[in-house]
């Protein structure tokens, strides 16, 4: 591998025209295919296999032409302080407003409130639902400003209209600002790091390009694969992070072989010899994480696990290839302002921050094991009390219309009014389906936790109904999961006394099924992804403990990590410094993503700190010297390359969408535990216990592993080969 890599460094460095090219061709080419690309259509969220989505599958059968995942807009009109809607003027403005509704191009149906009795007890608040033909994703702006024009109307009107639903909200992920921000702190960073504003510029501008032709390649193959721009915020958060930390580790390589007095040329083979055959099994690493999302079986998830493994794979590529390449470029340019200035280059192998960091802990390993590990344990305790859901317009902030519009409703018709279930009645082989439709909506109705039944629609054919339930608790109240789990549980003794068979969906039911579904996937997926992990670094460290200690202290954090959203987004502690407004339980998906994209960065972490303590301890160093060693040579580079990852997360939390803000802060939380507690310091005190059993490998296992030399051996006993003639002259080392 090393070999390989090394020949890899060397002819991108010697052809850097020819890689620079293709790279801007390729970029050129996926961008051109992505303004051509009709994009993604709104298919809609499934979740195969869960008794919410076969309702759904249902309707759209029986009920055809209805679509039962289109955009919905539920308008609410609200009197002025003292009238009702039901006044002259007030029914009036409410019933302009409906006419104007209806005659969107777009629009499948409006309620009329009046007519559906959709107003309230006290007459004060009455509310239109507006159906759609097509998804949200594919609303025209056309048929938002005709939405937008007609509550304006009401609003001329005197009343007070608000708008939930999904019909106003845009399509899309994360803004620009994210990405900015991330930027912004990573070139501070890099520029602290590596003390030249080209070598700073060096990873940003490598990083952008990798997300570039990723995000081109996912809006180019967005029509054909179903793919959308929430698919892509994932792989831009990911491709952004890890592009310039593998850029940072092979450029940081390249500054110290050039220290040891080695030619550019050599020392951009080396440097992609080594630490980058580390990249490409941290890389591996991330895939391996990204891909196994495939294991949960949503198929969302699964485009977006596999569209951020591509830009994973493309920051990997960028890394072998185009960063040597630009190193071929300005040779000169990545060193410290004091070599270029002097013509000298100091050796490294001084002792810095990093060495003195890895002496104190190897002075108290005890100590700092325990420390660690009892800190990282109090910060997951508050994960026992994890709630799963997926947050709705009651997360949003009180500036916008959803919300308002929440609110109204909850306070008219009451909390569990924003959340009904739908329940879908098969009565096919029934002999009187009216008489078993109204006797298992009767059954509902009398359920304790209801408030109220809609009256049943039939289909065409008259064997198929559908009916709504308002539960008298909020959809995410877990008494309303505990309703949804009594109807359920009823169910067979109403079906063996009608001859019918029903199933409850909606969108409170469909979130409380598809929580019970990652919960049960969360443990096949850990061992999918941890036990691949764990075989890949066998084969990278050729040590058994180093990867069940590299798999554990990953626990620790990414459970560490899951307390802390929990204490913030659940609990509501420090919530409104992160502009969140409402408390609630965490969104279902999180767990999953903070396990998946965790794991793999954690062992970017592991790879990069430990190979070279490996690299050290094969070169006859003994372990605890390998350690200082490794500390010596990477930590301030793991260090840099995570205070990165933590910019670049952290710059989602600022983005209003409560998803992308929880998935921030919690990306952010477990890399700062991970890289500081874990690797920097639980690492080396686990090490240093150790000793010589770290690297221990039984012989039949060292037998049948593959030899992959990440740590660069092969490269140490080659002789240095002459620079090509075109290859800039290097500086000289300094004498010692």
């Amino acid at each position: 591998m090393a070999d390989f890599l090394y020949r890899v460094g060397r002819l991108a460095f010697r052809r850097r025209w020819y890689v620079a090219l293709v790279w801007a061709a390729v970029l050129a080419a996926v961008g051109l295919g992505a303004l051509r690309s009709p994009g993604a259509s709104d298919e809609g969220f499934s979740m195969p296999g869960i008794e919410s989505q076969k309702a759904f599958d249902l309707m759209e059968e029986r009920f055809p032409g209805a679509t039962a995942d289109g955009a919905t807009a539920r308008i609410v009109f609200v009197a002025p302080a003292g009238e009702k809607v039901t006044a002259a003027e007030n029914r009036k403005a409410v019933e302009d407003a409906v006419a104007e509704l209806g005659q969107g191009s777009q629009v499948a149906s409006v309620a009329d409130p009046f007519r559906a009795k959709a107003v309230s007890a006290d007459g004060t608040t009455a509310f239109a639902t507006v159906s759609y033909k097509v998804g949200a994703n594919d609303l025209t702006d056309t048929g938002r400003t005709h939405l937008e024009r007609a509550i304006d109307t009401a609003r001329d009107a005197g009343l007070t209209v608000e708008a939930g639903g999904n019909a106003l909200s845009e399509a899309g992920g994360a803004g620009g600002l994210a990405e900015v921000i991330g930027m912004a702190v990573a070139a501070v960073v890099l520029l602290v790091t590596f003390g030249s504003l080209a070598a700073a510029g060096l990873p940003l501008l490598t990083a952008v390009v990798g997300v570039g032709v990723s995000m081109a390649t996912i809006l180019a193959l967005s029509g054909a694969l179903g793919l959308s721009a929430t698919t892509g915020t994932l792989a831009m958060m990911l491709g952004l992070a890890v592009g310039i930390d593998y850029a940072l580790f092979v450029a940081s390589r390249y500054r110290e072989e050039r220290g040891h007095g080695r030619t550019p040329q050599e020392a951009a083979g080396l440097a992609v010899g080594t630490a980058g055959s580390a990249v490409v099994f941290a890389g591996l690493t991330v895939v391996i994480a990204l891909a196994g999302l495939s294991v949960v079986g949503i198929p969302m998830l699964t485009k977006m696990g596999l569209a951020a493994a591509g830009a994973v794979v493309v920051a990997v590529l960028i890394a072998l290839t185009l960063v040597p390449a630009f190193l071929g470029f300005w040779p000169n340019a990545v060193l410290t302002r004091k070599a270029r200035r002097s013509g000298r280059i100091e050796k490294s192998g001084k002792d810095n921050g990093g060495t003195r960091w890895a002496r104190l802990v190897l002075r108290r390993p005890l100590p700092v094991l325990l420390l660690g590990v009892l800190g990282l344990g109090a910060l997951a305790v508050p994960m026992t009390e994890l709630q799963l859901g997926m947050p709705g317009d009651e997360a949003k902030s009180t500036s916008t219309t959803e919300r308002r519009a929440y609110d109204a409703l909850a306070d008219a018709f009451g909390p569990g009014f924003n959340g009904p279930l739908t329940v879908v009645v098969d009565a096919k082989d029934d002999a009187d389906p009216k008489g078993a439709v109204t006797t298992i909506s009767d059954e509902i109705g009398g359920t304790k936790g209801v408030v109220s039944v809609s009256p049943a629609r039939f289909n065409d054919a008259g064997d198929t109904a559908v009916f709504s339930v308002v539960p008298a608790t909020a959809p995410t109240d877990e008494k309303t999961k505990d309703l949804v789990t009594t109807i359920r549980d009823e169910r067979s003794g109403v079906e063996a006394r009608t001859g019918a068979t029903f199933e409850v969906t909606g969108t409170t039911a469909m979130n409380i099924d598809i929580a019970d579904k990652v919960q049960a996937a969360l443990v096949p997926y850990l061992i999918v992804v941890v036990g691949l992990a764990v075989v890949l670094l066998l084969v990278v460290f050729r040590s058994l403990l180093v990867p069940l200690k590299a798999a554990l202290g990953f626990l620790l954090s990414v459970l560490a990590s899951l307390g802390a959203v929990v204490v913030v987004f659940q609990q509501g502690h420090g919530a409104e410094l992160l502009g969140v407004e409402q408390t609630g339980p965490i969104m279902s998906l999180m767990p999953i993503f903070l396990v998946g994209i965790v794991f793999g960065l954690a062992m970017d972490y592991e790879v990069f700190l430990v190979s070279r303590m490996r690299e050290a301890y094969v070169h006859g160093e003994g372990p605890r010297r390998a350690v200082v060693s490794g500390f010596r040579h990477s930590a301030r580079v793991v260090v840099a390359a995570a205070l990165i990852m933590i910019a670049v997360f952290a710059g989602f939390v600022g983005e209003s969408d409560s998803m992308i803000k929880m998935i921030g802060f919690g990306l952010a939380s477990a890399v700062l535990l991970d890289a500081f507690v874990v690797r920097m310091a639980i690492v080396p005190a686990v090490l240093a216990l150790l000793g010589d059993k770290a690297w221990w490998l039984p012989k039949w296992l060292d037998r049948i592993l593959p030899r992959v030399d990440v740590e660069g051996e092969a490269l140490s006993r080659r002789p240095e080969t002459d620079p090509a003639p075109d290859a800039p002259a290097g500086l000289e080392p300094a004498r010692t």
